[in-house]
C-alpha cells in the first residue's frame, strides 16, 4: 500500500507544480504549448526520454 501512496503523492506533486506555473506564467505556458505543437516528433519524444532519465535518476539518487 505504501507504493499506492508514494504515486499518488507524485502524480499530486507534478499536478500542483503544473498548475503553479500555468497560474504564475498563463501567457508563457500558452506560447510554449504553441511551439510544442509545431515541433518535430523526434524533438519532443527526445525531451520526453530525456525527461523520464532525469526523473528517474533524481528518484533513485533520492530514494538510494
Amino acid at each position: 500500500m505504501t507504493g499506492v501512496i508514494e504515486i499518488v503523492s507524485a502524480i499530486g506533486l507534478v499536478l500542483a507544480i503544473e498548475g503553479a506555473l500555468y497560474a504564475a506564467f498563463p501567457g508563457a505556458m500558452r506560447r510554449a504549448l504553441e511551439q510544442i505543437g509545431t515541433m518535430p516528433d523526434s524533438a519532443l519524444r527526445f525531451g520526453g526520454l530525456l525527461a523520464l532519465v532525469t526523473g528517474v535518476v533524481l528518484v533513485w539518487m533520492v530514494r538510494g
